[in-house]
């Protein structure tokens, strides 16, 4: 099938591109990489009247450092995070997650932005920016607002973004370098959505304590989730291959799954356990120097 008739226009500014969802609000719909719209489009699940390719506005095309949070424009291609040095890095969880995503092919097109306006609850870089406590910038005829995650993902495909709202920055804060970390994912063939994908971050103190932890889900709920109680399991104790399992388990309560024709709810709940216990003790032993 082919998309509906649409008009097409191809601001060079982010003023312009906001005036143009200013004028035309529920019937303007943005296009960076189009790997999500265009196919939705195609098979007439989205009818946009008014196409805007922000592709023209370069400013929104950087990865960079300000007071040590990295900081990626909402235009910038997944590919170019996944490859950057400075990802790799400092912010390694980032590139691993969104290697996951489809093919490479698909990763030279989409947007970091892109992916995080979509809002689907599996998709690698919401998950990612959850473990990451992460934030996006929008901007907007009145000026412009820092949401959290929890601020900006509402439900499935749904965020809180205006009609007149265009998401142009990510921001993620410094991780410390004495850190373990682990990104997966369960999916029926490489490149397909995932069924369930787990971040997980863990920082230590002297002694394998665990400093902190953090644990992000997605494909268990309406949004990615952090498993906020599984992550006060393991803060202040010393990490063992017990507590390792009562996490995971815990994780998995936190979840809130439902069935559709990838997998039941159950057999998501049961998946969440077992990669977050095997992520956790990724990043351990990643913290614990292998061993």
């Amino acid at each position: 099938m082919k998309p509906c008739a649409f008009e097409y226009f191809n601001p060079q500014s982010v003023e312009e591109a906001i005036e143009l969802l200013d004028r035309y609000g529920d019937e303007g719909k943005i296009i960076a990489g189009g790997q999500s719209l265009v196919p939705m489009m195609n098979f007439r699940l989205a009818r946009p009247e008014i196409l805007i390719d922000i592709n023209g506005i370069k400013e929104l095309e950087y990865i960079k450092t300000e007071t040590d949070e990295l900081v990626i424009g909402a235009l910038t291609r997944e590919r170019d995070i996944e490859q950057s040095p400075l990802v790799v890095e400092k912010w390694p969880i980032l590139s691993k997650g969104i290697s996951f995503i489809g093919h490479s092919a698909i990763r030279n097109r989409g947007t970091i932005g892109g992916s995080l306006v979509h809002a689907d609850p599996s998709a690698e870089i919401p998950t990612s920016l959850y473990a990451l406590n992460g934030n996006v910038k929008v901007v907007g005829p009145s000026g412009e607002k820092i949401l959290e995650p929890e601020e900006f993902f509402m439900t499935y495909l749904t965020t809180s973004l205006e009609p007149s709202d265009l998401l142009v920055e990510v921001r993620i804060p410094a991780l410390p370098e004495k850190m373990g970390w682990s990104f997966g994912e369960l999916s029926r063939r490489s490149g397909d959505f995932a069924i369930v994908a787990v971040g997980i971050l863990l920082f230590t103190e002297t002694a394998g304590v665990c400093r902190e932890a953090r644990i992000s889900m997605g494909g268990v709920a309406p949004t990615p989730v952090r498993a906020e109680e599984a992550e006060a399991l393991l803060a202040g104790q010393k990490i063992t291959e017990t507590l390792i399992a009562e996490a995971a388990q815990q994780a998995a309560e936190e979840t809130d799954t439902e069935s559709d024709y990838h997998a039941s709810a159950e057999y998501r709940m049961d998946m969440a356990r077992v990669f977050v216990k095997s992520g956790l003790q990724e990043a351990w032993n990643m913290v614990n120097g292998g061993r």
